[in-house]
Parts: structure tokens; C-alpha cells; sequence
């Protein structure tokens, strides 16, 4: 059945809230809601990944933890920024190629975020002399925080939004030049690619970790699968970047990498379970803390 937008269609909509994307002002400083959820994110990843430096999971110190974070926002910022200059709009930064280092102007790519951050996981395991596995999993983990939070900033923003829908919990937005009703894709995304990825790996190791046959990787290797997952289905609901559409078919440049990171994380979990389990068991030095995070 095709779908109508008129003014019926306009009447079943949920209003959207107009969140000032600005907490508040001074001068040229401004602290907008979506760095701060971004900050929010990190905080909560940090503690996570602290609670699995005292369980044993991952053989470095609380205060590197804190390095552990620079070394990330590093790897995002530069991953995001250089995969989206690259594969989503390589033709406008080709004829300024200043402009690709306008980061406050917007345009980050999630899956050079993770490149990225995948990169600064080897560098860290190298300088603190620790198992690369173990680094990527407590990553895959906390990371979540930061999808959920931030998928909230994109939603305050009014950015990202869906494609045109008749449902009635479709919301206009107001930097939509149609303003169409459309899926609030960004909470689709905070709530799937955060909230039921991060259930999905703290029940996933729990399980691993009381049956045995956990590996440093599991997670890493599972965060790529389900992320890769749970976006490439929520992009049929996203309205695809305007300069390239779908790419593919049905398809748009953001599944096309998940379908990458679904096949990535199959791979690593093979090499992973190729290879005998640690000895002592991790389990063991976890301290049976099977069900904290």
C-alpha cells in the first residue's frame, strides 16, 4: 500500500520535543546537549571498564583506564572524520580539501569511528603491554554507552532522522526541508545499537564466563556481528545521506559496511576459538563476579 503524507497522515504524529540543542551560551562557548550525552557515555564506559580491570578481564591498571580513553577519542575523531571525507562525500572534499578538517561542521562516520578505535586499542595494548583481545572487548562493551547516549544527541539535534512513514509514532522534524512525518530512526538506534547490544554482550559473557568457554575476543567479536546486525536492519528505517542515496539496490553505504563488520567479526571469532583456552581460566580470575559488569 502506498504510503500518503497529507494532512491526515500529518495529524497521527508525535510532536517532536524541540530540544534547544544548547544548554546554554557564553560568548563563542557553548555547551550543546550533544556532547554533552556523548560525555555521559564515556563516563559510564569508564566505569565499566575499571569493574573489569578489578575482575581480572583485563591486565592493566584502573589509571590507564584513563589513558585508555584519550587513545579512543583520538582514534574516533580521526577514523570518523577520514572514512566519512572518503567514502561519504569524497568529491566535495576533493575540490576543498581544507574543509576535511572542519570536524565542528558535522560529518563522522560510525564505522571509521570504529576502524579508528580499533587502531588506538592496538596502540594502547602495545604501550601498557597488554593482550590486544582483552582491550577490544572491554571497548566492545563500554562503547555501547556511547551509541546509546550519543544516537540521544543525534534525536536532541534533530539530524539522522528516518525516512517517511504513516506510523503513528512518526515525528516531523524541523530541519526536514519537507517536512514529511518520519521514523525517529535515531531512537531506533540508541535503543537497539546501545541498549540491546550491550544486554546482548554482558549476557553473552556472563554465560561464557560460568559455562568455560569464554576467549579474549568473544566480545570483540560479537560486538561487530550484532551492531552489524541490528544497524544494517534499522537502515531500511534511515533516511540515507542525500549525496549518495541507496548505493546498492536497496541498499545504502552505511549496510554495505555493516555487511563488512558482520563478515569482520565472524572472522575474529573463528581465529579466536582456534586457539586453546587461557591458562588459568579467566573465569577464575574473575573473581566468580559473574553478574557486575
Amino acid at each position: 500500500m502506498p504510503l500518503s503524507f497529507g494532512a491526515s497522515a500529518l495529524a497521527v504524529t508525535i510532536p517532536y520535543p524541540h530540544i534547544r540543542p544548547e544548554l546554554f551560551r557564553i560568548g563563542p562557548f557553548a555547551l550543546r546537549w550533544y556532547g554533552i550525552m556523548y560525555l555521559i557515555g564515556y563516563m559510564i564506559g569508564i566505569v565499566i571498564a575499571k569493574r573489569r580491570v578489578r575482575r581480572g578481564l583485563i591486565p592493566v591498571s584502573e589509571t590507564a583506564i584513563d589513558s585508555l580513553v584519550i587513545y579512543l577519542l583520538a582514534g574516533m575523531l580521526i577514523g570518523a572524520r577520514l572514512i566519512y571525507v572518503l567514502v561519504y562525500d569524497f568529491a566535495a572534499y576533493k575540490k576543498n580539501p581544507l574543509a576535511a578538517f572542519a570536524i565542528w561542521e558535522g560529518g563522522l562516520s560510525f564505522h571509521g569511528a570504529v576502524i579508528g578505535m580499533g587502531i588506538a586499542c592496538i596502540i594502547f595494548a602495545r604501550r601498557y603491554h597488554a593482550p590486544f583481545w582483552t582491550v577490544a572487548d572491554t571497548f566492545a562493551l563500554g562503547g555501547t554507552q556511547g551509541l546509546f547516549f550519543g544516537r540521544l544527541g543525534n534525536f536532541i539535534n534533530g539530524e539522522l532522522y528516518g525516512r517517511p512513514t504513516n506510523l503513528p509514532w512518526a515525528m516531523v522534524f524541523p530541519s526536514d526541508r519537507l517536512h514529511l512525518p518520519r521514523h525517529p530512526s535515531q531512537l531506533y538506534e540508541a535503543f537497539g545499537e546501545g541498549l540491546l547490544v550491550f544486554g546482548f554482550l554482558w549476557l553473552l559473557e556472563r554465560r561464557a564466563l560460568k559455562g568455560g568457554w569464554y576467549r579474549p575476543g568473544l566480545l570483540g567479536g560479537s560486538f561487530l556481528i550484532a551492531y552489524g546486525v541490528v544497524r544494517f536492519l534499522i537502515e531500511f528505517t534511515r533516511q540515507p545521506d542525500p549525496q549518495l542515496g541507496l548505493v546498492l539496490g536497496p541498499f545504502s553505504m552505511g549496510q554495505l559496511l555493516c555487511a563488512l563488520m558482520i563478515v569482520a567479526g565472524a572472522v575474529m571469532l573463528a581465529v579466536i576459538y582456534r586457539k586453546p583456552p587461557s591458562h588459568p581460566p579467566i573465569a577464575e580470575r574473575a573473581g566468580g563476579a559473574l553478574g557486575s559488569v
